[in-house]
């Protein structure tokens, strides 16, 4: 799924981001088969993005209810069909503005689903919760911030997908925390958030410099003897 949804081609680099874009390449290249079946089967991508907003709900559940081995993995398939939507709507001639809409919609109302279950299991769980609540309260503003940044900078007309922790470097983060956490080294989860955090306010700050360079190179008087509008 994207971040923000109205521009199709991003020309800004993504090499800082901590996943190398093989990896991203590879993890479509997975999903690929899976994307064909639907395709061939008739299936809306808006369905597929609703099942993963089900799917990461049921997992914001389940960690309340102290599972936290079994919501990362409800986590991690929710978290998948994000690639599968996007895949879907691109085999079936590309996405609608709706799509785009519910999609980055659907994404936000997931992250907050996720963190909300994490809080209240520290809520239930801990004696002392005030400071892994604040970091999660950290790590969800931190990457609700990352796709506002984003959003904003395309809607200005400027590019803005670069940073260290865009959204499935985070997912991944959390997946683990939440995995290793529910096999018992508990820190891992507080950990978890601490990252998150750091990298979600980090990429905003890339974001927010990114796009500064932009507009201070839009803002150049053109060279002499070249015409502003070639």
């Amino acid at each position: 799924m994207r971040e923000a949804c109205f521009v199709s081609v991003d020309p800004t680099p993504r090499g800082d981001a901590l996943l190398s874009a093989r990896l991203k390449e590879a993890g479509r290249v997975a999903v690929a088969p899976v994307v064909n079946v639907l395709a061939a089967a008739g299936v809306s991508p808006n369905s597929v993005t609703v099942s993963g907003l089900i799917l990461v709900a049921a997992a914001s559940l389940l960690v309340w209810q102290r599972s936290l081995l079994l919501g990362a993995v409800f986590l991690a398939v929710g978290a998948s069909l994000d690639a599968i939507d996007g895949g879907l709507a691109r085999a079936q001639g590309g996405g609608t503005p709706f799509g785009a809409f519910l999609d980055s919609t659907l994404d936000r109302t997931g992250e907050a689903l996720v963190y909300l279950g994490i809080v209240a299991f520290w809520l239930d769980r801990t004696a002392q919760p005030f400071v892994p609540v604040m970091l999660a309260a950290l790590a969800l503003s931190g990457s609700f911030l990352v796709s506002y940044s984003r959003a904003r900078a395309e809607a200005a007309g400027f590019a803005a997908s670069n940073g260290l922790a865009p959204r499935p470097e985070r997912l991944i983060i959390l997946v683990l925390g939440l995995a290793l956490a529910g096999l018992g080294h508990s820190i891992a989860l507080i950990a978890a958030m601490g990252v998150i955090a750091i990298l979600a306010w980090a990429t905003v700050a890339q974001r927010i410099w990114n796009v500064r360079q932009q507009a201070a190179s839009a803002a150049l008087p053109a060279p002499i003897g070249q015409d502003k509008e070639s």
